[in-house]
């Protein structure tokens, strides 16, 4: 490569169109817009999708299944890489810290995943039944953050 062969890209240099400048421009008169209809009177806008009064696409096609508005988004963690973490004390914070949990989201649950094989203290929002045992099995406790304590 040198400056001799160097050039600029396609459609560089390409002058930008400039419509309604007289009939010598090849785009003046209508500018562009054709003779009649809807897209040539100004101020027109359409809808995104507007098919000209037929069934738009989206329309046609079958809606299905539901989207709950509620619905909860927990960061989940399993038993098996809280075993290869060190320390032996976990809770949302820590996790965060280690790199562990990026978005908390509606908080944390600890699924039973994986083997463990020391006991350790898990505090999180919400534990599936298996991670509950493994845990209380090795030796470890579960704490249920916001949960009702007597």
């Amino acid at each position: 490569m040198n400056l001799s062969t160097i050039r600029a890209p396609r459609k560089a240099t390409e002058k930008r169109k400039r419509v309604g400048r007289g009939m010598g421009s090849g785009m003046g008169k209508t500018s562009t817009r054709g003779h009649k209809g809807q897209r040539s009177r100004s101020g027109s806008r359409l809808l995104r999708g507007f098919e000209g009064g037929q069934m738009p696409l989206h329309r046609r096609l079958p809606k299905r299944g539901f989207t709950n508005i509620f619905k909860k988004q927990f960061a989940i963690v399993n038993l098996g890489r809280l075993d290869k973490l060190p320390g032996d004390a976990f809770t949302l914070d820590i996790l965060q810290e280690m790199g562990v949990v990026k978005k908390p989201g509606d908080g944390l649950k600890i699924l039973g995943t994986g083997q463990l094989t020391r006991g350790i203290t898990v505090e999180a929002h919400h534990f599936s039944k298996s991670a509950m045992t493994k845990i209380e099995k090795a030796g470890g406790k579960a704490h249920v953050i916001g949960a009702a304590t007597e």
